[in-house]
């Protein structure tokens, strides 16, 4: 059991570094810096200069890219880890849980792409800038609740594997 109870506390340090930490992990980007870069990407995405806005879209996709495949990878170590911990319902709920994130960071993926800038008049501009902060909002909404979903009930885990040491 202690070996699941350090597996535990390693998960709850990951949710802590979604929220509080900028890492580089191996070769992929932390959870909390492509979620910075998220936010900021879509904060920063104000109709104005056209080769602005091209580069901001670009760096919108190349976010969206690094935040699935870290969580992607978040994912895969507590689908390895917890279901011995939490049981059959609760991992298939939070297994339900990333798939949707993952589906909503597609949407997301596809909303940025799919913005032909070219041509396009500043109303709908103005009108894909706000589709655009609505999807980045969500999506980050989304991610952080589920963090603090998965922490409570990491914190009740680890309370009763400290118990059993």
């Amino acid at each position: 059991m202690s070996d699941y109870l350090a597996k535990v506390e390693e998960l709850i340090a990951e949710h802590r570094s979604i929220r509080d930490s900028v890492k580089l992990v191996g070769d992929s980007v932390s959870d909390q810096e492509a979620l910075n870069s998220l936010r900021s990407a879509g904060s920063d995405w104000v109709p104005g200069r056209l080769e602005s806005l091209s580069q901001k879209q670009s760096r919108l996709k190349q976010t969206l890219s690094y935040l699935e495949e870290g969580l992607r990878n978040h994912f895969a170590r507590e689908e390895d880890v917890l279901p011995l911990v939490l049981g059959e319902f609760l991992m298939r709920a939070l297994r339900l849980e990333h798939q949707e994130i993952v589906k909503t960071i597609d949407r997301a993926r596809s909303v940025a792409v799919d913005t032909k800038l070219e041509g396009i008049s500043r109303e709908a501009l103005e009108s894909q800038d706000a589709e655009i902060k609505r999807t980045v909002d969500g999506l980050c909404r989304l991610i952080e609740g589920h963090a603090d979903k998965e922490d409570l009930m990491l914190e009740t885990v680890k309370v009763a594997l400290d118990e059993s040491k």
